[in-house]
């Protein structure tokens, strides 16, 4: 009987030891901004912007870029939560500055897709 608690309590103090490393672990993972294994956010995709554009009556996502001579990857990157179907006359959009290209291309893809989309609907 001796032997069997003696091997519960081992088992116990073994499972508390590693909860408590685990809790330390996720404590300081969070102060870091990461969660160790690459889910936390990562700051390096905040753009910083250096000109603005006021964007005018007919202006679309496509004629910005044409006009400005940028590419849609960057364009997008610059401008993370621009919506292409709502841009308004009025609205500042970021046409120079510096960001992680990473981030971009998700944006990009969305840019692209929305030109094509505009293509199709002109013909």
């Amino acid at each position: 009987m001796a032997k069997r608690n003696n091997k519960s309590a081992t088992f116990l103090n073994l499972i508390l030891v590693l909860s408590l490393l685990l809790i330390i672990s996720i404590t300081e993972c969070r102060q870091l901004g990461t969660l160790g294994f690459g889910f936390g956010e990562d700051k390096s995709t905040i753009p910083v912007c250096k000109s603005v554009y006021g964007v005018q009556a007919g202006d679309t996502c496509s004629s910005i870029v044409q006009n400005f001579s940028l590419n849609a990857e960057f364009f997008g990157a610059i401008n993370p939560n621009l919506n292409c179907d709502r841009i308004f006359a009025g609205q500042w959009l970021c046409i120079n500055g510096t960001v992680n290209q990473v981030a971009g291309k998700i944006h990009a893809q969305a840019i692209n897709e929305i030109k094509v989309s505009n293509k199709e609907n002109e013909v």
